[in-house]
């Protein structure tokens, strides 16, 4: 259960990790990109979430 316990932290650190993680890598045409739609390209394709996780090169 994400309610109980330290779970509400572990979760709000680990989503902290990650956008800090997405925030510097530049997407888009003219390398610009909201953060909502790269959360949202990440979740849509597995080849951009790895690429925004630094596990393949840009």
């Amino acid at each position: 259960m994400v309610r109980k316990d330290n779970a509400p932290q572990n979760l709000s650190l680990l989503r902290k990790i990650v956008l800090n993680l997405v925030r510097p890598v530049p997407m888009g045409r003219n390398g610009k990109m909201s953060m909502r739609t790269k959360r949202k390209s990440a979740a849509w394709d597995d080849d951009t979430r790895a690429m925004l996780l630094g596990l393949t090169a840009l």
